[in-house]
């Protein structure tokens, strides 16, 4: 477990995972829980659920605010490029770690999301064995080896 997050290694990484694929984010868990970092994750469906639950807004009002934030980019109602532009342009937000988890390998998405200032843009395989292992890494990466900024809760 990362002994420096948060001075608290025995908080557990608070995940936002903002799929609409069901299959993806059952997967996405699934890999998570398997991991080496004890984590809770929260799993929203699209873009306005994922913005409510960073505003604490109904129902998720009791929600945590996330470590961290896996984001897909092609989601109904509002996609992850309009999350991303959401988040990076609201002061109390901005902080957040905002890795993109997508299909899409469109070098236009890649540049689109840095340009929002996402954390980092990675592509979802289509092969079962390969998902978990892009998550495994996501997880070693960013909870094992980068300090996440601390947030006021």
């Amino acid at each position: 477990m990362n002994a420096d997050f948060n001075n608290d290694p025995s908080r557990p990484i608070i995940i936002l995972l903002v799929e609409d694929s069901p299959a993806d984010a059952r997967l996405t868990c699934e890999a998570l829980a398997d991991g080496k970092v004890a984590n809770r994750i929260y799993v929203v469906d699209d873009g306005i659920k994922a913005m409510a639950f960073l505003r604490r807004l109904p129902p998720y009002q009791d929600a945590p605010f996330p470590d961290i934030m896996l984001l897909d980019l092609n989601m109904p109602r509002m996609d992850g490029r309009e999350v991303l532009a959401e988040i990076k342009a609201d002061p109390q937000l901005k902080m957040l770690p905002v890795v993109v988890l997508t299909t899409s390998q469109a070098d236009e998405d890649v540049l689109r999301v840095y340009e929002l200032q996402a954390n980092c843009y990675v592509t979802k395989p289509v092969d079962l064995d390969q998902l978990i292992k892009v998550v495994s890494n996501i997880e070693d990466f960013w909870f094992s080896i980068v300090r996440l900024p601390k947030h006021a809760d």
